[in-house]
């Protein structure tokens, strides 16, 4: 019997080839918590290209609350930080520990998290909340870097095959002003 994996989904084209990665091995169920995304416009279009995408495969997707007054609270005084410093590490926590409490609730044996897909983040950044986390709730989790062998690039092709819109930026404010920044440079 596999061992049932709650598996963060940070989006529906991470989310596509991880899944189905991970189908391999794992009984998976996706789970999408992102406080972090900004606007709300931009949240509700990442849910509904995962919507679409677990439809088309069949993936069983539960979906969080979006509360980005919580993400505020939790990376309070990280604002100034650069994209992939501290403000980072606290988002991956939180977004993390929403997974392992669910996880825990639900009675999985393990977690994973898609995060670790994007060249723009960094894996032993993710692994280490995880593996804190791990600890914490007595729950495994996989500290896996989905990026390599081509990760990312598969991810991106699997996406466009089905459909998927790729977003521009991660997800918070933050990137999003710094990815305005440099288009206007």
């Amino acid at each position: 019997m596999k061992k049932k994996l709650l598996l963060h989904i940070c989006c529906a084209p991470c989310g596509v080839y991880v899944f189905e990665e991970l189908r391999r091995q794992y009984e998976v169920t996706g789970f999408f918590s992102n406080p972090n995304i900004h606007p709300r416009k931009e949240y509700e279009f990442r849910k509904e290209e995962l919507e679409k995408i677990a439809g088309n495969h069949g993936w069983e997707i539960i979906y969080g609350d979006y509360n980005p007054r919580e993400w505020f609270t939790t990376i309070k005084g990280t604002e100034k930080e650069p994209e992939r410093g501290k403000r980072c590490s606290l988002c991956f926590y939180l977004r993390l520990k929403k997974t392992f409490e669910l996880a825990k609730e639900r009675g999985f044996d393990i977690v994973a998290s898609t995060l670790s897909i994007s060249p723009h983040k960094v894996t032993s950044q993710i692994n280490e909340q995880g593996i804190k986390l791990s600890r914490e709730y007595r729950i495994e989790f996989l500290p896996k870097n989905f990026k390599k062998k081509n990760g990312y690039q598969i991810a991106r092709e699997m996406a466009n095959e089905q459909g998927i819109k790729h977003q521009d930026y991660c997800g918070c404010v933050f990137s999003r002003v710094e990815k305005i920044l440099k288009t206007r440079s």
